[in-house]
């Protein structure tokens, strides 16, 4: 080939698309690269110091809200009996539900054709914000103008541990990190003397996905949540052994300490020495949470207003014990209230008999929380969160295909109603808006990850830089997927 021939082919060769992409190969994988390693420097896992790893940290911007009471109704009320009021819903009463809401649909255990469920109790404006709520709240009525609802919450899931674990630790599967964990390994605590995670159960039993819900997951350790107890010790194993004074008690964990410092001398582990400071935290804990715990501190007007049943596990007892627990700086606390699963299969589980039973043990307590919160200043710095893990379908269940004694509904992912109140938030506000008979939401879809977002941002704290290195992949609360601040919420 002569060179001029070579030429015009080296040429016409350099103008194709096949070699441009080619050699441009070399030149994307270096924005990529430079794109990663920009993303990393922009979220840095946080430095940790194992002698006092609950040490207070400061989040990404400074925030109003310092302290979380997270309310969760384990089981999951129904929007459609208490927030979501539809009057189409209750003059369709009865009907057989259209085809296009259970055509391709799964559902927990509506089979056939179900009847659509108007409300079961009469609704009311209350408040300024001529809030519509249930006639089962009667005491909630009074503070609707404190709180902002959002009435468009979505999940993935549809079945109670994997809706619980999503909801509470951003992914359906075992092994995730909580909020809680998260938040105390972002900020750590304002106390201490006492975990910056603390979580009390009422209702006779835990979640249905268990203790896994307040879990650290791939977290260090020390920031799962801690049990608390109504009866016996607050925390397990917080009492001395019988013939162990606190004298000798004290002298047993400097014995152990020495012990384990010299082990971390030899070996270097990190985990040894933060082991130290958690001895040491529990021998602390031995004064500061019987202190806490003790609601016989509190006056008689107190429990009056909040319904409290001494010696008993009670939700009242909880909603008060939260109040006592963020007052002394403790950062996220987790109340979970077991008994809210209304299909009506039982007497207990039914909406017009159990779910009563179920409104009339929250209405006082968490009406009494939010006003003690704001009477003694906290609420300016703490923000109250209730939900279920999903909500209730339009429809009356029909287990089996046929229609049952008691009244309930079916599991449902696509819209239900949850409230924030307090630091941050916008007070009386309604967030999203669902469809006459309250199957999906016509506008301001929000996600689990969407929430979690913003109740990171509410504390200071960026849910894209908030990460911790596990299994090749820098973890967040949020995940993967495009979750956004909800800025409809905030105050």
């Amino acid at each position: 080939m002569q060179p001029a021939q070579q030429y015009v082919r080296d040429t016409l060769q350099a103008q194709t698309r096949r070699t441009f992409l080619g050699k441009g190969m070399a030149g994307l994988g270096s924005l990529w690269l430079a794109g990663q390693l920009a993303q990393e420097a922009s979220a840095e896992k946080i430095q940790i110091d194992p002698a006092n790893p609950g040490r207070p940290r400061s989040g990404h911007w400074d925030a109003k809200v310092k302290r979380v009471i997270y309310l969760h109704m384990a089981g999951s009320p129904s929007q459609l009996e208490l927030f979501d009021y539809k009057p189409e819903l209750e003059r369709l009463d009865g009907k057989d539900c259209p085809q296009e809401f259970i055509e391709g649909q799964r559902f927990a255990f509506i089979q056939g054709t179900p009847q659509l469920l108007g409300p079961v109790f009469p609704f009311h404006q209350a408040g300024e914000s001529g809030t519509w709520v249930s006639d089962r709240l009667p005491n909630f009525e009074s503070v609707v103008d404190n709180v902002c609802f959002v009435h468009s919450m979505q999940t993935e899931q549809f079945n109670h541990a994997p809706a619980q674990l999503l909801l509470h630790t951003g992914d359906q599967r075992l092994g995730y990190a909580s909020v809680g964990s998260w938040v105390t390994y972002g900020l750590g605590s304002e106390n201490q003397n006492l975990p910056g995670y603390m979580v009390l159960v009422s209702g006779g039993k835990t979640p249905s996905a268990g203790k896994s819900v307040w879990g650290s997951g791939f977290l260090p350790g020390v920031f799962q949540g801690v049990q608390c107890r109504s009866q016996g010790d607050p925390v397990l194993f917080l009492s001395n052994p019988d013939g162990i004074d606190r004298e000798l008690r004290g002298r047993m964990i400097e014995a152990i300490s020495r012990i384990n410092q010299s082990a971390y001398q030899e070996v270097g582990d990190p985990e040894t020495v933060t082991r130290i400071s958690q001895y040491e935290m529990a021998y602390r804990m031995q004064m500061a949470a019987t202190d806490a715990m003790d609601i016989n501190q509190e006056s008689t007007h107190t429990h009056a207003a909040y319904g409290i049943e001494s010696g008993k596990e009670s939700f009242a007892n909880n909603c008060l014990l939260a109040r006592r627990l963020v007052e002394r700086g403790v950062r996220y606390v987790q109340l979970y209230d077991w008994g809210w699963d209304s299909h009506g299969a039982a007497e207990g589980e039914a909406l017009n008999a159990g779910f009563i039973r179920k409104c009339q043990q929250i209405d006082k307590p968490m009406t009494a929380l939010l006003k003690d919160l704001e009477q003694r200043g906290l609420l300016d710095e703490t923000l109250v969160v209730w939900s279920g893990e999903f909500g209730r379908t339009p429809m009356r269940e029909n287990r089996g295909g046929r229609k049952m004694r008691y009244i309930g509904r079916d599991h449902h992912p696509h819209a239900f109603t949850i409230w924030l109140a307090g630091a941050g938030v916008k007070s009386g506000a309604h967030i999203g808006q669902t469809d006459p008979i309250g199957y999906s939401p016509t506008s301001t879809p929000i996600q689990v990850r969407d929430l979690h977002a913003t109740l990171l941002h509410l504390m200071g704290l960026n849910h894209e830089k908030l990460i911790f290195p596990y299994q090749g992949l820098n973890q967040r609360l949020t995940g993967v997927k495009p979750a956004r601040v909800v800025k409809e919420m905030l105050a």
